[in-house]
């Protein structure tokens, strides 16, 4: 039996951000590139990337969300979208913004963390082997 709309639900780690009926088509970025998703479209998974996620219905019109990386998994009517961060907006541009200053200049500063602490890790077990070696 055909669909005619989808149940969208964006979660959040900590709480659900947005749970929606009456999808008619979503749209979302991924490392390829933007693909869109209509009601009848086959199973899949995707990687998303930063960026914006449009969702539309017909009582809300088009919605924009400004998203953080995650994952994508449309089954059925379901889709499920599991990120990060999630911002909504209305203005194209201050969403793009939003994704460009807070979610990856964030995920900068995430990865520079992470170098820092796997050089204090190194220097540790350097340390702790030559002294196991003493």
């Amino acid at each position: 039996m055909p669909f005619t709309t989808m149940h969208l639900k964006i979660l959040l780690p900590f709480q659900i951000f947005t749970d929606k009926i009456g999808v008619l088509r979503i749209v979302a970025e991924t490392r390829a590139g933007s693909f869109g998703l209509l009601p009848n479209r086959l199973d899949c998974v995707a990687a998303l990337e930063p960026g914006i996620l449009i969702y539309e219905t017909e009582s809300d019109g088009e919605v924009l969300l400004a998203v953080d990386e995650g994952v994508l998994i449309k089954t059925g009517s379901d889709v499920l979208v599991s990120v990060r961060r999630a911002v909504n907006g209305a203005d194209l541009g201050h969403l793009r913004d939003t994704v460009a200053q807070e979610f990856l200049i964030l995920d900068e500063l995430e990865q520079s963390m992470r170098l820092v602490l796997m050089k204090l890790e190194a220097g540790f077990l350097r340390r702790f082997t030559s002294f196991q070696h003493d």
